[in-house]
């Protein structure tokens, strides 16, 4: 079987909005369209889901007045969601590191917000109290 790729956003996003609950492919189309402000066309998400569902990731049965089949991550769905999201919060960490400070304090990451006083930068003003004593 072929390896399973979320290699773009529209098939992150569909995955994401799988991992939250059940859906059918045209709710997915125009969720995902609404959600990046663009066109979404069934040949990006038809392909993917079928892929998915060969490889043991969704099923899917037909629900509701116009029997449309709704997908539900399986257990191994589940896994493989999890697994993708490990996989991107690396990104995003390496993105975010330079931009993250540690409280003058109690050593928490701040990476926006926080408290400046006196050149150091803390969480909260009462880090910033709990130093200055």
């Amino acid at each position: 079987m072929k390896r399973i790729n979320a290699d773009n956003m529209v098939k992150f996003y569909a995955l994401m909005l799988l991992y939250e609950r059940n859906h059918h492919g045209y709710e997915l189309i125009k969720s995902i369209g609404e959600k990046m402000e663009k066109n979404v066309s069934p040949g990006q998400i038809y392909p993917f889901l079928k892929k998915l569902k060969a490889g043991g990731m969704i099923a899917g049965g037909k629900e509701g007045p116009r029997e449309r089949t709704v997908y539900r991550l399986t257990p191994a769905g589940r896994k493989f969601v999890k697994e993708t999201l490990i996989r991107l919060s690396e990104m995003i960490r390496i993105a975010v590191r330079k931009d993250i400070s540690v409280c003058h304090h109690c050593g928490c990451e701040v990476y926006s917000g926080g408290y400046r006083e006196k050149g150091k930068v803390f969480c909260c003003k009462s880090c910033a109290s709990a130093c200055g004593r």
